[in-house]
């Protein structure tokens, strides 16, 4: 990892199952994440992702490209314009500090058809074999960032 370096993105399908099942799994019940009929009543188009599945996704997305023992520290998100089914988001992601404890903090952006979905920070460290956290400093800037932990450029929830 190199301070400046863009992670590879990741573009996820937004798909009326993932916004309900993301609702159901995290436990929000409000209708406008499940009942397009009730949403539209609201003022809404149609049903849109709750902020803990995004919240999620974007977890996912930097521990993916940081590698599989990468460690969430902290998430900060904003949410902006909503996910509603048969968009796509895509998360992209740039490297704004390394710690000398092994802590990498990325900025995060995620966009769809309507424009900016999400935005926020996260800090993640990534924890070696033995439990000790890695440098994720690199000279070079070539890191785990380039791609998902299964190498994979393009992704689905």
């Amino acid at each position: 990892m190199a301070l400046g370096e863009e992670l590879e993105p990741l573009e996820i399908e937004v798909t009326r199952t993932l916004i309900v099942a993301g609702a159901i799994a995290s436990r929000d019940y409000q209708d406008v994440h499940h009942d397009a009929e009730l949403a539209r009543e609201k003022g809404s188009p149609d049903i849109f992702m709750n902020i803990l599945t995004t919240n999620g996704l974007v977890g996912r997305y930097v521990t993916d490209r940081l590698g599989p023992s990468a460690v969430l520290r902290r998430v900060a998100i904003r949410l902006g314009a909503p996910n509603y089914p048969g968009d796509t988001m895509v998360l992209t992601g740039t490297v704004t500090a390394l710690g000398d404890d092994g802590t990498t903090e990325v900025s995060v952006v995620g966009t769809n058809g309507l424009g900016r979905h999400v935005t926020g920070t996260v800090v993640a460290t990534v924890i070696t074999a033995d439990g000790d956290a890695r440098d994720t400093r690199d000279a070079g800037g070539a890191g785990a960032g380039a791609g998902g932990a299964d190498g994979s450029r393009k992704g689905t929830a």
